[in-house]
Parts: structure tokens; C-alpha cells; sequence
């Protein structure tokens, strides 16, 4: 996500071409580093994740392999969508980004990207997304794509991000649609098990940033982003945490009939190890010592990724689902 800084020694004329965002001279090596800054402002590592919960949709939605060109292709679109959504916030974001310690090397606050070359990289990027997936997927997956732009830009971004501690528990639901998007380039249509597997990464994002943002917190207050551990004590944040990793698990087990008991089994299990660890978290805080948010956050994603991989396997070997109790 971020870039290495410029090496020591530089001429001033170096330096100064290189604020200005124009690309520096070097050939093959500063063709190298304006590619490596666009990239960097999609996010990258961000778009991992997303992924990764985009294949166990499409696995579960045929209760089989799907077709590796369907996988690609919506991968393909998938990955440019959310490309497009992290470079638009990127131009939105500029000045938070230069406040915060964590978010100071994105390529526009080092001017590694003009503002106007990152503004047209996340409209192209958006409108080739809505291309690949009409052309290759189908019309509903490439409608749900822009739709997720458009609400990660409008709703979260410029509407909730600094206004509202409940930010990121409804500007969230941008981040859930990548299963929903994966459901229905399978189906063609949106079904029940697209709407749990959507609440599942609702209710995941919640614990999930406000652990990044316990250990940020000062980046935020610094921003005026009000996020939750800014506005809150430390104690009610551990508490909601809790409530929402709760609601979470609870959340994942509505999957059941719609799968085998290896998913089911998987998905209790992981869900009562990262429980333990969100009561650890809340247990810490209450008792005044020192915190370790970032071990919360680093096993959310891991979580995420024992629940989605476990429904995956569990949609490719084919086991009985258990199917619904009446």
C-alpha cells in the first residue's frame, strides 16, 4: 500500500520534478515507480481480502467448482471496482491521509500521483470493471459493482467517514458486497445465502477496524475523523467489540443449512477461538494494563479467512447440506 521513500542525495531538480507528481526521469526505473503508485492507490492489499471472501461465494452458490473463466473474469472486475473505490477515496482523503502517521506514504500525500492523474485512474478503473463483468459475467454483477462504487464514494467516504462514529458499521456494507457480487455472477439472481454471507462480513467489520483504529487513535483525533475509539472510552469500545464478535459467529452459524456439517463445524470453532481473544481484548482493558489491539485485528482477518476457506472446501467436496430445520 505504501511506497519506499526516495533515496538520500538527490539533486534539487530531482526533488523538485518529484512534488510536483510529473514523473521522475530514470527510464525503465521511473516507469517502474509511477506504475508501482497507481497501484498502490488501489489498495492492494486491501483487495486481497476482499477476494478471498468473493470465491467461497461462488463455490457456495453451485455447491460445486465453478467455472475457472467465470472466476477470473469476476475476479478480474471484482479487483477493478474495488480499485476504483480506494483510488477515488484516496483524492477524497488527501488531507486526512497527510495527518495520519499510518496513511502519510500513499502516493498522493508524496505526490508520487497528481491529483488529477489519480481522479481519472479510479473513474477508468470503475468504468472497466462495469465492462469486464457485463461482458463476461452478467448485467446484475456489473450493476452491483458500480453500485458498491458509488456507495463507498457517496455513502462512506462523503457522507459518514467524519461525521458519524457509526461510520464504518454502515459505510461498511461496501466491503460485503464482493460475496453478493460472486453469488450472483453464479446464479444470475441474489439469494438467502448471499444476504447471511453479506451480514457475516457486516458484522466482522465493526471489531475488526475499531481494533486498527484502538491502536490509531490519535491518527483519527489528529484527522477529525470521529471514530468510535475517539468519541469513546476505551472500555466501550472493547464492550462493542465483543457484542458485534458475537453477533458475528452467531451470524456465520445461519449458513448451516445451506451447507455441510465440516462448514458448520469450522466455523464454531473458529468463531469460539476469536471470541476468546475479544474477551481477552475487553478483559485487558477493563483491567487498566496495556492493550494489544493489532493482535485482534490481525486474527480478524484471519478468522475471516478459516470461515470462507472452510465454505469453499465445503462447497467443492459436495458433502449432504444439512438443509433447513423445517
Amino acid at each position: 500500500m505504501s511506497l519506499v521513500h526516495a533515496a538520500h542525495g538527490r539533486s534539487d531538480h530531482t526533488s523538485a520534478v518529484h512534488r510536483t507528481g510529473e514523473p521522475q526521469p530514470g527510464g525503465r526505473r521511473g516507469v517502474r515507480r509511477t506504475v508501482a503508485a497507481y497501484a498502490a492507490l488501489a489498495k492492494p492489499r486491501v483487495i486481497e481480502l476482499l477476494l478471498v471472501t468473493t470465491i467461497p461465494a461462488m463455490f457456495l452458490a453451485g455447491r460445486e467448482i465453478p467455472s475457472p473463466w467465470l472466476v477470473f473474469a469476476t475476479l478480474v472486475g471484482g479487483t477493478m471496482a474495488a480499485g476504483s473505490a480506494n483510488a477515488l477515496n484516496c483524492v477524497i482523503d488527501a488531507d486526512i491521509d497527510k495527518v495520519m502517521n499510518r496513511t502519510r506514504r500513499r502516493p498522493l500525500v508524496r505526490d508520487s500521483v497528481p491529483r488529477r492523474g489519480a481522479l481519472v485512474f479510479g473513474l477508468v478503473l470503475g468504468a472497466a470493471s462495469f465492462a469486464v463483468l457485463l461482458l463476461a459475467v452478467n448485467l446484475l454483477a456489473a450493476v452491483l459493482a458500480v453500485a458498491t462504487i458509488l456507495f463507498y464514494i457517496f455513502v462512506y467516504t462523503l457522507g459518514l467517514k467524519r461525521r458519524t462514529p457509526q461510520n464504518v458499521v454502515w459505510g461498511g456494507a461496501a466491503g460485503c458486497m464482493p460475496v453478493v457480487i460472486g453469488w450472483a455472477a453464479v446464479q444470475g439472481t441474489v439469494e438467502w445465502p448471499a444476504f447471511v454471507m453479506f451480514g457475516v462480513i457486516f458484522f466482522w467489520t465493526p471489531p475488526h477496524t475499531w481494533a486498527l483504529a484502538m491502536k490509531y487513535r490519535e491518527d483519527y483525533e489528529r484527522a477529525g475523523v470521529p471514530m468510535l475509539p475517539v468519541v469513546a472510552t476505551p472500555q466501550h469500545v472493547a464492550r462493542q467489540i465483543v457484542i458485534y464478535s458475537w453477533v458475528m459467529v452467531g451470524w456465520t452459524l445461519l449458513l448451516a443449512p445451506a451447507t455441510s456439517w465440516l462448514y458448520a463445524t469450522f466455523a464454531a470453532l473458529a468463531g469460539a477461538w476469536f471470541l476468546f481473544y475479544a474477551h481477552r481484548l475487553h478483559a485487558t482493558v477493563r483491567r487498566g494494563v496495556a492493550t494489544k489491539p493489532m493482535a485482534l485485528f490481525h486474527r480478524s482477518n484471519t478468522y475471516l479467512m478459516i470461515v470462507f476457506c472452510a465454505l469453499a472446501v465445503d462447497s467443492a467436496i459436495g458433502l449432504p447440506v444439512l438443509g433447513l430445520p423445517f
